[in-house]
């Protein structure tokens, strides 16, 4: 066998979270698998809305057919998993790609410090397009008293 072939493949991990939904990111090279709760994408959602979720980040940063994504994702529903395997794939590019360090003695042109760790062009794509901000709305708690969240039982003076 080649040494190629024998060689592990090296993963990047990222999380993602969507109301209740939580998403387990892993891409490594290759040629553009995506394999959600071990189905394939088109198998997983059936929405259009939804694939284009989950495959934003990839065709942003134009990786869509380089790189495999395997994604572990549980709670929420249809809309929150897409979602959360969005940022959780863009968090995982970030971590492929986004980190560099300049090396000492090197010609600086940003205003970083040599040997800082500085924000690289995929990193600035994906934060700019919003893939990397968490979306923070979540469901309101039922309150006692109540009927639900904010809706009462119709109030009477006498």
């Amino acid at each position: 066998m080649s040494e190629a072939a024998t060689a592990k493949k090296k993963f990047y991990l990222g999380t993602g979270r969507r109301k209740t939904a939580v998403a387990r990111v892993r891409i490594a090279e290759g040629t553009g698998k995506i394999a959600i709760n071990r189905r394939d994408l088109e198998h997983f959602f059936t929405e259009d809305k939804d694939r284009n979720a989950v495959l934003g980040p990839l065709l942003l940063t134009e990786m869509r057919n380089r790189l495999d994504v395997f994604v572990r994702v549980n709670g929420g529903g249809y809309s929150g998993q897409a979602g959360a395997i969005c940022q959780g794939v863009a968090r995982a590019l970030k971590e492929m790609f986004g980190k560099f360090t300049t090396e000492p003695g090197a010609s600086v042109t940003t205003e970083a410090v040599a040997g800082e760790v500085t924000e690289s062009a995929f990193t600035k794509k994906l934060r700019d397009s919003g893939y990397l901000t968490r979306d923070g709305r979540m469901k309101e708690r039922k309150k006692y008293g109540r009927k639900g969240a904010r809706k009462s039982f119709q109030f009477s003076k006498r």
